[in-house]
């Protein structure tokens, strides 16, 4: 087949079909070939390239570290291409599905508050909200953009800032008045400290002492997977809970949560960042919305 006869944009919209269904199947009826057709496809795209792009057998379907890149490629080659399209027919109006990736912490009191304003502005545009704590690899699970907190590992990602919040121990009133309220480190062995049940870059919590600081380990009862289910263990009066500032402003406000060990609290930053494939300025408009809406109106700080 001579060079210009290759249909390449046709090409990529099959394979990238097939990534995003899972199969050679489903994504012949979304783009209305047959089964063999699409797998016929692939095999030449493949031969073309001279690289295998997809591991199948009967039961299984992966991509290869060649077909991950060429998956990410593709899909940013498409997306610009819609948006080349829509700029010059509709005045580049942000259109399609969003993937978003984030914690239940942040969702819950950054996010949902202003969602409807940026729906509101981007009538074409739909978000898929998934909540996890847990960092994820953007390409395999197919995310626009997550919202991440703490520091940056060097990767081939894109990251906006989206501020910084102090962190705070709270416990429920309640909690305080069975226990007690602890005022030094020494206090604060006896009384269950609730923690995260996944690594996090500072395995407990930063305390200072005297000139020097220390970290507490989190040796409680109870741990667990996000920050937004140890706020809600918090205010049940389950323990102590160190967390982001953001996240119990309000409780702290109407007493439903009391800060404790505040003059040894070392004033401790959690940085947020929005994460994003976007190497070299090819981001769809559609994520180019979100990532400018979240810089400016879904900040921490």
């Amino acid at each position: 087949m001579a060079r210009t006869e290759i249909n390449r944009s046709g090409e990529m919209e099959v394979f990238v079909q097939v990534v995003e269904q899972g199969g050679f199947s489903a994504a012949a009826r979304i783009c209305r070939m047959t089964p063999s057709a699409v797998s016929k496809l692939i095999a030449r795209l493949e031969a073309r390239l001279g690289t295998r792009l997809i591991n199948r057998s009967t039961r299984r379907f992966q991509l290869t570290p060649e077909g991950c890149s060429f998956y990410e490629r593709a899909t940013r080659i498409l997306a610009d291409m819609e948006d080349a399209e829509r700029a010059a027919g509709v005045g580049e109006q942000p259109v399609g599905r969003i993937r978003l990736n984030t914690s239940a912490s942040y969702a819950t009191h950054i996010l949902a508050p202003i969602l409807p304003e940026f729906l509101d502005h981007h009538p074409g545009v739909s978000l898929d909200l998934i909540q996890t704590d847990t960092v994820i690899d953007l390409l395999a699970e197919r995310t626009d953009v997550a919202v991440r907190a703490g520091p940056l590992k060097s990767s081939s990602l894109v990251a906006r800032k989206l501020g910084e919040t102090p962190m705070v121990i709270v416990a429920a009133p309640a909690y305080l008045r069975r226990h007690g309220e602890p005022r030094t480190i020494a206090e604060l062995e006896r009384h269950n400290r609730l923690g995260f049940s996944y690594v996090r870059a500072v395995e407990g919590w930063p305390l200072r002492q005297g000139a020097e600081s220390v970290v507490v380990p989190t040796l409680g009862r109870v741990q667990a997977s996000d920050g937004e289910a140890l706020r809600q263990l918090a205010l049940g009066g389950s323990g102590l809970a160190r967390l982001a500032a953001f996240t119990v402003r309000e409780d702290v406000a109407a007493g439903r949560l009391v800060p404790v060990l505040e003059d040894l609290n070392p004033g401790d930053r959690e940085a947020f960042h929005a994460i994003y494939v976007g190497q070299g300025g090819l981001v769809p408009s559609r994520v180019r919305a979100l990532l400018d809406f979240l810089a400016e109106r879904g900040r921490v700080d």
